[in-house]
Formats: structure tokens, sequence, C-alpha cells
């Protein structure tokens, strides 16, 4: 019999009590390895301005606030922030109008660290400063700041509340992993993987569904909190092929070597079949048409820009020819999106037992990784219909 794992393993709890990025600081923690995140939203500002400029202004709406929607707990989320709301106060400095005061608010999953995030926030500039002392404040916030627990798939805000909407790397994060894939009785039973690449058209077109389920209440939601001035700027993993069984770059994240580090556990003895097959990372990289449907079919939004565009790799090293610093990476990378599922499943022991093989396995193939390993991502500008 396989053994347990150190933890009480989780069972019957909602995702959404459980899926967080891993929080803290540290070798596994997202806070420590979010750098590609950073590189590829940097690639994309000039679309976010973009998105903000079709944003209307008006002294009257006071405050003007902005909302980052799965957040997570490093300081990406912070930097954005600061950067929407410099490019709109520039906005208004053109109009020669004050900038009114700025409110943000940082939401993610209950589970969310968002002690480390508050940690990581600048003081607010102070009390009555005017808004020009609050930019030239080195290391100072102009905006108030809140976090907002809670699920994105449903009502976060009060109606006509909000004035952008930003969300990065977060939406192909499902709501649930599919009953169906994990059902032995199902013909989208999903055996012997831990994600859908590469699984069956049965287990895909599950994946599918309930992307298109999550995304509609999404879009549900934001629809009755955005103001019918207000901009959405959204960003998640993609895909360029047509098949969902290739989840391109998601796909050799977690169904390559991570895949092969489950079957590991099961061939050693350390986990069984069903324990493998009873897990399912809840990601969907979704492809272009994939996404315009749901939008289209909402009705709610109108598409400003709608594309597939080439984020990159996700591994930062400093020496590519290192092959243990790209294992390395490459395992701290996928413990830091998984590796609270992971832990919840088969335990704490069995966790690190399960990412040394990942990083064994990603050392022994670094070259392949660095050539290959590359992320799409959609983007998609929104307002109201």
């Amino acid at each position: 019999m396989a053994p347990k794992g150190d933890n009480v393993v989780v069972s019957n709890m909602k995702l959404e009590r459980m899926l967080s990025m891993k929080g803290g600081k540290g070798e596994g923690s997202y806070a420590d390895n979010s750098q590609a995140q950073a590189q590829h939203a940097r690639s994309m500002l000039h679309l976010l301005k973009e998105t903000l400029d079709g944003v209307h202004l008006s002294s009257m709406d006071v405050p003007f606030v902005v909302v980052d929607l799965g957040c997570s707990c490093g300081s990406n989320t912070i930097y954005i922030v600061d950067v929407i709301i410099k490019h709109i106060i520039k906005r208004f400095e053109a109009l020669a109008v004050d900038p009114p005061e700025f409110t943000a608010f940082f939401s993610d999953l209950p589970g969310n660290d968002f002690n480390t995030l508050f940690q990581l926030l600048p003081p607010l500039a102070s009390y009555g400063s005017s808004m020009e002392e609050c930019l030239a404040a080195d290391n100072h916030r102009s905006y108030f700041a809140a976090g907002v627990p809670g699920s994105f798939y449903r009502r976060l805000f009060p109606a006509r509340s909000i004035d952008v909407f930003h969300s990065a790397f977060s939406l192909h994060w499902l709501s649930q992993v599919p009953e169906s894939v994990v059902d032995a009785r199902s013909t989208a039973y999903n055996r012997g993987r831990v994600f859908i690449h590469g699984a069956n058209e049965a287990a895909a077109a599950a994946y599918r569904k309930q992307f298109q389920t999550d995304l509609a209440g999404f879009l549900q939601a934001r629809a009755q909190e955005l103001k019918r001035s207000g901009s959405m700027f959204l960003v998640c993993l993609g895909r360029t092929s047509l098949d969902p069984t290739d989840q391109g770059g998601a796909g050799l994240l977690f169904g390559t070597h991570f895949q092969d580090a489950w079957d590991d556990l099961v061939q050693e003895g350390l986990i069984s079949n069903e324990k493998r097959d009873s897990f399912n990372i809840p990601v969907y990289a979704p492809s272009l048409q994939d996404f315009k449907e749901v939008v289209e079919a909402d009705g709610s939004f109108s598409i400003n820009k709608l594309e597939v565009f080439k984020g990159g790799s996700p591994l930062v090293v400093n020496q590519p020819d290192d092959a243990a610093e790209v294992g390395r990476v490459l395992a701290n990378s996928c413990r830091s999106v998984s590796g609270v599922l992971v832990d919840a499943h088969i335990g704490d022991r069995l966790g690190d037992e399960l990412f040394s093989r990942v990083e064994r396995r990603a050392t022994n193939h670094a070259k392949d990784l660095l050539e290959k390993l590359q992320f799409f991502h959609i983007v998609a500008s929104l307002s109201l219909a």
C-alpha cells in the first residue's frame, strides 16, 4: 500500500478555498518565482495603455477605482497598478484637469497570501498631499489600497463602481476540475494523466466546457460592476493550436516532466494509480476562437482588441548553459503555481518527492526546455456593449 503524506489530505473541499499561488518568500514561493510573468507583463504594457486610453475620464467620478483580479502575492500586481494609475493621471493632466483620488483593490481567492502582498505595498503619501507631491514622493503610492478575497467568477463589487479591471495570468485557472474528468465511470476520465495535455477528446471537451462556463460567469459579473465609461484588460495563457489537447506551453509545463514525476511516484509505490488519477491541474489554455465565442455569446462586452501574444519562456535563468539551474527554475516555477494543490492532495513530504523528480527530469532535458518551452497569451481589451 502506498504510504500517506505527512499531512491529512484535503478532500471534498471546494477548489476556491484551496487554490492559491505558493505564499511567503523562498525558493518555491510565487513572490520569488514570478519574474517571467513580470517580463511578459512589461512586454504588453503598450496594449494595456491602449485600453486605458479608451477609458472615459470625468472629474465628477471620485474616486477613480482600479481592480487587479487574480493579484497573487508578489510585486507584479503593485507594479501594474502603479502603471495604470500613473497613465490615467497623465491623461487628466493632458486635459488640464486635476486628477481625482484613486483606490486600488487587490483581489484573489481567500487562500491568497495577502499578508505578503501588503508587506510589499509602499506607504501611502502623506494625507493632504497634492497628486503632484504624491507622484514626486519616491517609494510612496498615490492611491488607497484594499484587498478583496473571493472568486472572480462571481460578483465582488457594487454595481457600476469600477473604472478599470485588470487581470493577467489568472483566467486560465478554472473554478473547478470538471467532475467527469476524475470519474472512472465517465468517458471523460483522464486516466493516467494529471493535465488535459494529450488527454482524450471527451476529457478535453469537459475542460473546454468548464472554461466556457467560468468565463461567461466572469463576464456577467464584471458587466454589472464596471462603469459605463470603464474598460477591462485581460491576459491569460492561450494556445495557437485548434486542438484543445495541445495546450502549448502549459502542456509542456504540466504535461511532460510534471506528469512523468507523478508516474515515478506510482511506479515507486509511493502513491497509487488512483491517487494520481484523482489529481488534475485545473488549467485550460484557450484558443483565440474559444475566448471570442464566449465573449460574443455573452453579449455584454464589445471587443476592442483580441489577439494572441507571444510572451516567451517562463524560465528566467542567469546561466542558460547550467542544466542544474534550468531544472531548478522549472521545478520552482511549477511548484510556485501548483504546489499548494499538490501538497493538499498528497501531503508535504510526497510533494517534496514529486518536485525533486520534476527538477531531476528537467535538468536532464534543460536544452530542450529552453528551446521549446514558450508561452502564448490571449490578450483582450473589452468595454461594455
